[in-house]
C-alpha cells in the first residue's frame, strides 16, 4: 500500500469524494473543512455512490486556522472563485517537497496556483464527475468519477507522463478510480472544457438537469456549437482536437443520469460562478487569436448579467 498522504483543501462535492475514496483505500487523509468542521469530527465522512456507500468514519479534520501536518499531495477541491483563499491557505499546508493536485476547472488554473507556492510540481487532476453535496459532510456520487492527471509546465508545452503523474494515478486507481494519463496538460484543460462551458452555462440560464438540454433540439444544437466553438479556440491556440470528440460528449451526456452541473447549484445557493475560469479566460484567449465563439460569448454575457442581477459578480471572482 503507497504511504503518501494527502491534504484536501476543500471538502466539498469533489474533495470530499476522492479524499473520502482515498482514505477508504487506507491511505492517510487530511481534510481542511469550515462551516462542517464540527460535524464531520463527530459524525464523519458519508458518501453515497452508485458504486457502494461508505463512509469514514473518523477522519483527520482541521480547521483553516489549524496547523495541518505537511502531506506529501495537497489535494485543490475549491472552486475557482474562491482562490483568494488559496493565497493564504495553500502557503501554510503546502510543505517544500509537496505535490499540488490541482482539481478546479478552467483555463490558467495552473499558472495561478504556481504563483501561490512557487517551486512546487503541480499536478492537474481533470475529473469527468458527477456528484453532488448533499448536507454537511455528505456527498452524494451519482455518475462516473474518472481522472485525467497531468502535469503543468509554465510554458504550456507536453510535459510527458513523469514519475509525479504515476505515483498520483497509482494511489487513485488503488482507491478504485479510473485514471487516464495525458501527456499534454493544455490539450486536456480545453477538452474538459469543452463539457464544461456548455453544460454548466445552459443548466443555469434554463433553470434544468443536463438530460433536458439534450431532450430539447434547440439548447441540443446550441451546446453542440458552444463545444465546436471550444475546439476551434483550443486548434488556434496550438492545441488541437478532433471533431469527433463532440460527438463522444455528446454520446456521453446522453448516457449520464440526469445532472445538475455544479454551477447551477451554485447560482441557486447564491453562491459565486466560475465565470472568469470557464468563460471569460477561453474568451480572451480566441479575441488574443482572432477567433469567433458568437456562442460562448452570448453565454458569458448571459450569466454576467444574471449573476449581476443578483448583486454577486461571479465574473470578478
Amino acid at each position: 500500500m503507497s504511504t503518501r498522504s494527502y491534504t484536501i483543501v476543500g471538502t466539498g462535492a469533489l474533495g470530499g469524494y476522492y479524499g473520502a475514496r482515498l482514505a477508504h483505500a487506507g491511505l492517510r487523509v487530511r481534510f481542511l473543512l469550515r462551516s462542517d468542521l464540527e460535524h464531520v469530527r463527530r459524525d464523519g465522512l458519508r458518501v453515497e455512490s452508485i458504486e457502494g456507500d461508505f463512509s469514514i468514519a473518523s477522519p483527520e479534520a482541521y480547521g483553516p486556522l489549524d496547523e495541518v501536518p505537511a502531506s506529501d499531495v495537497v489535494l485543490i477541491g475549491l472552486k475557482a472563485t474562491r482562490n483568494d483563499q488559496l493565497r493564504d491557505l495553500l502557503p501554510r499546508v503546502t510543505g517544500p517537497d509537496a505535490v499540488v493536485l490541482d482539481m478546479q476547472n478552467g483555463i490558467g488554473i495552473e499558472a495561478d496556483v504556481a504563483r501561490i507556492v512557487p517551486g512546487r510540481t503541480i499536478l492537474a487532476g481533470l475529473a469527468f464527475l458527477c456528484s453532488n453535496k448533499v448536507g454537511p459532510g455528505h456527498v452524494r456520487h451519482l455518475d462516473y468519477g474518472n481522472v485525467r492527471l497531468a502535469e503543468y509546465r509554465a510554458d504550456e508545452s507536453p510535459a510527458g507522463v513523469t514519475p509525479a503523474v504515476r505515483s498520483v494515478a497509482t494511489d487513485f486507481e488503488g482507491a478504485g478510480i479510473r485514471v487516464d494519463l495525458e501527456e499534454d496538460l493544455a490539450t486536456a484543460r480545453w477538452k474538459k472544457l469543452v463539457w464544461n462551458a456548455p453544460y454548466n452555462g445552459l443548466c443555469v440560464v434554463h433553470r434544468c438537469e443536463t438530460d433536458a438540454i439534450m431532450a430539447n433540439p434547440e439548447t441540443r444544437a446550441r451546446a453542440e456549437a458552444i463545444m465546436r466553438e471550444v475546439l476551434a479556440i483550443a486548434a488556434a491556440d496550438g492545441h488541437p482536437i478532433g471533431l469527433d470528440f463532440v460527438d463522444t460528449m455528446l454520446r456521453t451526456t446522453d448516457d449520464m443520469a440526469p445532472y445538475e452541473p455544479s454551477m447551477k447549484l451554485d447560482f441557486e445557493r447564491g453562491h459565486p460562478l466560475e465565470i472568469d475560469a470557464l468563460y471569460a479566460r477561453p474568451l480572451a484567449r480566441a479575441r488574443a487569436l482572432g477567433v469567433s465563439a458568437p456562442e460562448l460569448a452570448a453565454l458569458h454575457e448571459t450569466l454576467s448579467r444574471l449573476d449581476a442581477a443578483r448583486g454577486v459578480d461571479g465574473a470578478s471572482a
